[in-house]
């Protein structure tokens, strides 16, 4: 390569040295001052007055004039007008030179500034050539030429698009694009996507938080939307239909058992798993049956229905809707439907009625008929704890209410036993079962479409059933009998199952799910295996396989079970329906606090009165509602307060308050309280989102942007 022009040659036999040189470090190209030049080295001053080492194979451009400056900004100048293309025609096929090229580009004459030029302007066209050396290039190959100006026209297109969805949303507008692809951006980006980057840009040229700026513009229809629509994102991004399944019919031949038997549930339930009968009352030896729907006995393992459920793995409850774990029209097949014999699995535990001391236990498959289907919304008012109490009927008063005289002693009894079975467990447990709070209902008016749920705006009441009413206490003792029998009846076996067992009721000690047979220490029994709700938990359907095999084999059930001991699809299993039951119990949990808040709004209430729970944190009295609160600092546990609500962010789900007043006496009761299911993670705050305004390439972080 021939010496650029006004620059003296690197092989100069010239003992002067000259003033200056264009070098390049670290891909970028550098000028300066020689201070001295050693064999392989230079040793030069920037403008900046940092002194720099060099190698000398990178020293492209030695010159005495112009001064460094001036080079480089009339060489940017002129490599910006440089016109590729031809630049390219004009290049030989074979290796050339910056210097070479620029006097068959520019004139034979090129003066040093244009050389320069074109040494920049190569440098930054690599569609164009490809680098050979220090300062020497080759052209590409013209159909590489071609598929790169094509990649680069591309690149240009989304650019404007980007440009032209960042327009859209500043002004208040939010493109198509971007409010199909929302919950992506905002939970699950591909930070080189167009629309990612357009959000980004967006938020920072409007100084907006993403978030507020996405539902400013309407991608956010409302926060029930955007909840709800978040939950399915992560859910169940194909929907929550089902495909089309035919629930198989049962063909065994099951014999008809000689009880009447009933349910107990609330009205909206459609999923009825279990029923209870009794048989000998007033003989001495009593019978207690406790049937569990039976939908093990025609879906099989690995059918197209079982794939369903594993993939829900649980239905999944919220106010005013639910997303069931199985079709519904699956799920009427195997429902314990009023005025059906219906197929199921029965426990049947034979009693002393004097003492209620268990003399034995029996596990069959067989039809069992369905007498009612009881509804406790309907008969809590009835069946109180005076009616079980008393010796006397009940009036039939109302619509409904003659279900109490039908079933009377039966109720009576099972009220009896309940009591009897609660208090034996917490002896076990070591301390009561305290219920001091109360279950909330909530009602919602009614939706435009039902099968789509509520769209969030629907007037709610919430209202209040006293945790462990009798019914509730008949229901819950009798399916813990079944969990806790058919647990040890599997391990006895020597057949796997899926358990819950708690080690202790210390301090963080949680409930696990596992295959072993282990103390649940919070329940108070040896063992306990979900059995009881086939229809709408995976582990309960799983168990049941695991069940009929024993009452149907015997000895040779861990032969014929459909899960064998250390099976990995059943730790598959376990894995996967805690995650999601965890999931699915969050997203509950913030649901009712949304519509929570929404009461707060539509009942105009400003005050409420509470509880403290401990340091900032406050526990509503009548509504299910735990906040942050000022003015709490150095109040005991259980002090009672009353709370100036602030702002509400039904985004966030977000709510604090002021303490405006003390209700009970300065000294207040600090007597220990069964902290039990004082859930603290529901309190709302910010809302952890993948999008970084600070680098759309950076790890995601949380952004309080609500």
């Amino acid at each position: 390569m021939s010496a650029p022009d006004g620059a003296t040659p690197p092989d100069s036999v010239e003992r002067k040295l000259p003033l200056f040189a264009l070098f390049e470090e670290a891909g970028k190209f550098m000028t300066g001052r020689i201070l001295s030049e050693a064999e392989s080295s230079l040793q030069i001053e920037l403008d900046s007055g940092k002194r720099v080492k060099v190698k000398a194979v990178n020293a492209l451009i030695r010159f005495e004039k112009p001064q460094p400056a001036l080079l480089m900004a009339s060489a940017q100048s002129q490599a910006a007008d440089i016109e590729l293309d031809l630049a390219w025609e004009f290049a030989p096929t074979e290796e050339f030179g910056f210097a070479d090229l620029a006097r068959d580009y520019f004139s034979a004459s090129a003066p040093l500034e244009q050389q320069t030029a074109m040494l920049l302007a190569l440098f930054d066209a690599p569609h164009y050539f490809r680098r050979a050396g220090k300062g020497r290039f080759k052209k590409a190959p013209q159909e590489q030429v071609q598929q790169a100006l094509a990649a680069i026209e591309k690149k240009q297109a989304v650019l404007a698009q980007i440009d032209a969805w960042v327009a859209e949303l500043a002004a208040g507008q939010c493109p198509q694009a971007i409010r199909d692809q929302l919950y992506k951006i905002l939970f699950k980006p591909d930070k080189n996507a167009p629309e990612y980057k357009a959000v980004v840009e967006a938020a920072k040229q409007t100084h907006t938080a993403p978030l507020v700026m996405l539902k400013a513009v309407g991608a956010i229809a409302n926060a029930y939307q955007f909840h709800w629509q978040r939950f399915l994102f992560e859910h169940f991004p194909r929907g929550t239909g089902f495909p089309s399944l035919q629930a198989p019919p049962i063909t065994d031949e099951l014999p008809l058992a000689s009880v009447r038997a009933f349910s107990v549930d609330d009205s909206a339930t459609t999923e009825i798993d279990d029923a209870l009968s009794i048989q000998g009352l007033g003989t001495g030896t009593v019978t207690l049956g406790i049937h569990i729907a039976a939908p093990a006995l025609a879906i099989a393992p690995d059918s197209a229905i079982d794939q369903v459920a594993r993939h829900r793995l649980s239905t999944v409850y919220m106010p005013g809707h639910k997303v069931t774990m199985l079709p519904d029209e699956v799920v009427q097949t195997y429902t314990l439907q009023e005025g059906r014999d219906c197929p199921a699995l029965s426990l049947y535990v034979t009693m002393d009625e004097a003492t209620l001391a268990f003399t034995g236990t029996r596990t069959l498959t067989e039809r069992v008929p369905i007498v009612a289907n009881l509804r406790h919304d309907q008969l809590d008012d009835v069946l109180t704890d005076g009616f079980f109490d008393s010796t006397d009927p009940v009036p039939d008063v109302n619509e409904g209410t003659h279900v109490a005289l039908t079933w009377s002693h039966e109720l009576r009894f099972l009220h009896k036993l309940a009591k009897h079975l609660k208090a034996q467990r917490e002896v076990v447990r070591g301390k009561p079962e305290n219920f001091n709070r109360p279950d909330y209902t909530f009602k919602l008016g009614t939706p435009v479409d039902a099968d789509k749920g509520p769209v969030g705006d629907e007037t709610v009441l919430i209202g209040t059933r006293r945790r462990g009413s009798p019914l509730d206490l008949i229901v819950a003792e009798a399916m813990i009998v079944a969990n806790s029998t058919w647990g040890q009846l599997l391990a006895d076996s020597g057949v796997p199952g899926i358990y819950r067992s708690q080690a202790s009721l210390a301090p963080g000690v949680k409930v696990r799910m596992g295959t072993k047979a282990q103390p649940h220490a919070g329940i108070g029994v040896k063992c306990y295996a979900w059995s009881t709700s086939p229809l709408r938990r995976y582990t309960d359907l799983v168990n049941q396989w695991q069940i009929i095999a024993c009452a149907r084999h015997g000895n040779l059930a861990a032969l014929k079970a459909p899960f064998k001991p250390k099976d990995a699809a059943l730790f598959s299993i376990i894995s996967g329906f805690d995650a999601a039951y965890t999931a699915y119990n969050q997203f509950q949990n913030g649901m009712e606090r949304y519509w929570t808040l929404k009461h707060l709004g539509q009942a105009g209430i400003t005050e409420i009165d509470g509880a403290v729970i401990k340091d900032g944190v406050v526990r509503a009295d009548s509504l299910p509602l735990v906040l942050n609160v000022m003015g709490t600092d150095g109040l005991p546990r259980n002090a009672r307060v009353r709370v100036k609500l602030g702002a509400m962010d039904d985004i966030s789900l977000d709510i604090g308050g002021t303490v405006v007043e003390r209700l009970d006496a300065q000294v207040a009761s600090e007597e220990p309280e069964d902290t039990e299911g004082d859930d603290l993670e529901d309190l709302g705050g910010p809302i952890a989102i993948a999008v970084d305004l600070s680098d759309a390439d950076a790890p995601a972080q949380t952004n309080a942007d609500t």
